[in-house]
């Protein structure tokens, strides 16, 4: 499963894995961002490094356009609401920038408060 861009050269496929660790590491340049977290089982683990993505999911939706889900944990003390906003605003530009895929919406969804 691959995001598709097609233009009068061709066709360029970008996997959804590519996308993820797009995401993820403009994500990680947030303020206030612990890392992001997988839920396995109930528990919540945090995930950082080259398994970080795990914690990005990648949809493709019929106008050819892709929505991101974010499983974060955030830094204690932080606005929960500007730090989700700001990660919003990074990912997206990054997304668009790197792949000219359009981003039609970006769900950010708070596993975890941990102090840093």
């Amino acid at each position: 499963m691959s995001a598709k861009i097609n233009n009068q050269y061709g066709s360029i496929e970008i996997d959804k894995q590519v996308i993820s660790q797009i995401a993820y590491r403009s994500a990680m340049e947030s303020y206030g961002l612990v890392g992001l977290a997988y839920k396995s089982k109930g528990i919540v683990e945090l995930l950082k490094g080259e398994n970080g993505f795990k914690g990005v999911l990648v949809e493709e939706l019929e106008d050819n356009t892709i929505a991101i889900e974010l499983y974060v944990i955030l830094q204690y003390g932080t606005n929960i609401s500007t730090v989700a906003n700001n990660i919003i605003d990074r990912v997206k530009y990054t997304v668009e920038n790197m792949t000219a895929i359009k981003v039609s919406k970006i769900d950010i969804n708070v596993q975890g408060i941990r102090v840093k």
